[in-house]
């Protein structure tokens, strides 16, 4: 079997796999993309990216992520047929996508949220040891970098 079948033979089974929730299991990293099925994420990489979208583009995200309306809503409101908007909606998700590839805006968010929560946690003991003051020192160079 030469490389090239090989690859595809994999890529199908592991696209049947992920399709029956098989693969990935244990610490797999999801990618943007897989991520964007979570509505809360696509509805962040909006909130940081939206400006890069035109402006039809930005209607179509915000009917779908922040006003909840189906895909035949937003047709009917904007005069088009299902698919055109479904259509659209997933051309701009990967562009989304794209750009938090590309940047790193909302890792960089959610990296320092975790850092902050840390930080809280740190403050909120009794009694602050100098080990614990030096940790909460790192933690807002990190978070302020």
């Amino acid at each position: 079997m030469s490389n090239k079948m090989f690859d595809r033979a994999f890529r199908k089974c592991y696209y049947i796999a992920v399709r029956k929730g098989l693969a990935g299991l244990g610490s797999r990293i999801m990618t943007t993309k897989e991520k964007l099925k979570n509505p809360e994420y696509a509805s962040m990489l909006y909130d940081f990216y939206g400006a890069l979208l035109s402006e039809s583009q930005k209607e179509v995200m915000s009917l779908y992520h922040e006003d909840n309306y189906s895909l035949s809503e937003i047709a009917e409101e904007l005069s088009q047929t299902r698919q055109a908007v479904h259509y659209t909606l997933k051309k701009v998700e990967a562009a989304l996508a794209e750009y938090e590839d590309k940047l790193g805006l909302v890792k960089s968010y959610e990296d320092n949220q975790r850092l902050a929560e840390k930080l809280v946690d740190i403050i909120k003991k009794d009694n602050l040891s100098d080990a614990d003051r030096s940790a909460v020192t790192d933690i807002v160079r990190k978070i302020t970098e």
